[in-house]
């Protein structure tokens, strides 16, 4: 543990690569990990207020993703025209076989809440 006082800036390449294993394995980024060798889902939450339902087939430490058989989720709020009551918020969704996700569009990732725990 003492690795995790040192400055990434003072370490060495091996000392970098352990550091980069260990928040892979036991970080944040293990969500990301457990879902590439299990192949489950995760819920991911976007800064376009999207919300991606799939596999994570690689990632890295910028949560850049590789994901497969997403469905991609969100809700449109119709204008109301005039004369018209308030229209109904109506949810979409679609479907990706394959996509590439830009980690600065991600907020949050869930594991799949569907998911039964083992």
């Amino acid at each position: 543990m003492a690795s995790l006082a040192k400055p990434k800036s003072e370490m060495t390449p091996e000392e970098l690569a352990t550091r980069e294993q260990e928040e892979f394995s036991a970080g944040p980024l293990s969500i990301l990990t457990m879902s590439v060798k299990n192949n489950t889902q995760v819920l991911i939450n976007c800064r376009n207020n999207k919300k991606l339902l799939g596999r994570v087939k690689a990632f890295d430490r910028h949560c850049n993703m590789v994901l497969e058989n997403v469905k991609e989720m969100w809700t449109e709020f119709p204008r109301a025209g005039k004369g018209k009551k308030k229209a109904k918020a109506v949810n979409k969704d679609r479907y990706i076989s394959k996509m590439f996700l830009r980690g600065d569009s991600v907020i949050l990732v869930l594991k799949n809440p569907l998911a039964v725990n083992k």
